[in-house]
């Protein structure tokens, strides 16, 4: 569903994440009869020592309510996390996506530097994926010592055969191939690198944060028969279409930096939001890979994540409970094991100082109209950055960090995909069914439908396998855990 393995769980059975913000203490030989994973939840299972929920409550109880006071207030409390994160024996340097983030950390970063800074940026040969431009202006109005790799499907078939073993489980954010190669371009000139992530989750970045809460504000009134038909309808339009119709008609008029990307398949996911019953259920659907996991599985079963746990009464929008969620399961599921286990591998330390605690608390105690306005997100973080780096630079549609796997799928990485989802070879190892996973690559390599992130899971999936478990070790689905 999620493309990772949520918290406390792992692939392993009888092994367990230890929860974000906690503690674990053991006595040897062995834990005590009856432990079990979730915090708080029996003696000698992990202990929280601070926790999102009450980092929320706290927050929400002393709102800031004068934006020009919030506006400085943030602006110094970075500055006091960018310089005590900046503290090395070794050469420091940050990744620049060209974002607003990654901008905001290296823009104070490079104000309190002496000298230029190390920036690191990625790009694409596809330029509708392609950032460096952007991250390349801004560096150099900062002034920082900046260095850009242009990578295409070659790097990207040298990297996939690592990632298995990188990342210890299956892990499907394909986002995963620039982070590791950022890293490896950072590695040769520092040893220590910040990085923007958190942003997004603390202070409303998300294009669906936005659009969800608008759509369903609207649509969310209307029966659901007539949703569910028009979802249907929609849903049915391949995404290859969207994009053409898009280019053709709308593109073509707007500058290229306004246009917004990968317009088909948004369309799907707003056909899938129509036919939800609820909007913690439209949400979930948002975030899912596969909205039906168990129609590709043969056994399995899906275990609570972060999803079920409620937030705080005092988390009552849409947007606030959002947040909550994503703070509590995808950034340390997905954003930062992704970002940890492709440094850690190249020995690159990552720094991030919009989640020091302090950041965090401060987040939630800025009130959603001061995250969110007049349809822009991150409005109060934008307004430190343009301390330091003119809007014109800043203001255009979020890319997020997107690598172009649909496409690749399709071409460069087609015959390796088809040798991992040979519909004998999955027949024999019993976890995926070989019938629907066939019907869906077929459909994928059509053009019928986008399943390019979906597809990845379950390839990542089958090459973590493959590197995990040689055949002689191999369970079967019968006795492998639901986990």
């Amino acid at each position: 569903r999620y493309g990772y393995v949520p918290a406390p769980w792992s692939i392993y059975t009888g092994l367990y994440k230890l929860p974000p913000g906690c503690t674990l203490t053991v006595t040897a030989p062995a834990p005590p009869a009856g432990f079990l994973p979730g915090a708080d939840s029996a003696p000698g299972a992990p202990r929280r020592y601070w926790s999102v929920a009450e980092a929320a409550q706290r927050g929400m109880a002393e709102p800031l309510r004068d934006p020009a006071a919030a506006v400085t207030a943030l602006d110094e409390l970075l500055r006091r996390t960018v310089a005590r994160q900046s503290v090395a024996d070794v050469p420091v340097g940050a990744f620049l996506s060209g974002g607003i983030d990654s901008s905001a950390v290296v823009a104070v970063m490079q104000a309190l530097a002496g000298r230029p800074v190390n920036t690191f940026t990625i790009g694409y040969d596809e330029q509708m994926f392609d950032e460096s431009r952007f991250a390349a202006a801004i560096a150099q109005h900062l002034g920082t010592d900046h260095q850009a790799l242009v990578i295409g499907p070659a790097d990207t078939l040298a990297v996939v055969p690592e990632l298995a073993t990188i990342y210890d489980e299956p892990f499907a954010d394909a986002s995963q191939i620039p982070t590791l190669l950022i890293s490896r371009l950072a590695r040769q000139k520092v040893t220590v690198c910040l990085s923007g992530d958190g942003g997004d989750e603390l202070f409303a970045g998300y294009n669906r944060y936005i659009a969800t809460d608008r759509l369903w504000r609207r649509l969310g009134v209307l029966p659901r028969p007539l949703r569910t038909t028009a979802g249907a309808l929609l849903g049915g339009v391949p995404p290859a279409v969207w994009d053409g119709a898009y280019h053709q008609l709308l593109g073509r008029w707007r500058d290229p930096r306004s246009r917004q990307r990968n317009l088909g398949l948004k369309a799907q996911k707003f056909a899938a939001l129509l036919q939800r019953e609820s909007l913690a259920d439209a949400y979930r659907g948002l975030l899912s890979f596969w909205d039906a996991p168990r129609r590709l599985t043969v056994a399995g079963e899906e275990l609570p994540d972060a999803l079920d746990e409620p937030p705080p009464e005092s988390v009552a929008a849409f947007m606030d409970r959002a947040m909550f969620w994503d703070q509590i399961g995808y950034l340390p599921g997905d954003n930062l094991a992704k970002v940890d286990r492709a440094s850690m591998a190249v020995s690159l330390e990552t720094r991030l100082p919009l989640l020091s605690h302090e950041l965090v608390e401060f987040a939630w105690r800025v009130p959603l109209a001061l995250k969110v306005r007049d349809g822009r997100s991150k409005w109060l973080l934008r307004q430190v950055l343009y301390r330091y780096v003119p809007r014109e630079m800043i203001e255009r549609p979020k890319m997020g960090f997107s690598v172009p796997v649909t496409d690749w799928l399709r071409g460069p990485l087609k015959e390796w995909g088809e040798e991992l989802l040979d519909p004998a070879r999955l027949r024999d190892e019993g976890f995926f069914d070989p019938q629907a996973v066939t019907a869906v690559w077929r459909a994928h390599q059509s053009g019928g439908a986008d399943h390019g992130n979906g597809l990845w899971t379950l390839l990542m999936f089958q090459a973590w396998r493959a590197a995990w478990q040689p055949p002689a070790a191999r369970v079967t689905a019968d006795s492998a855990s639901p986990g």
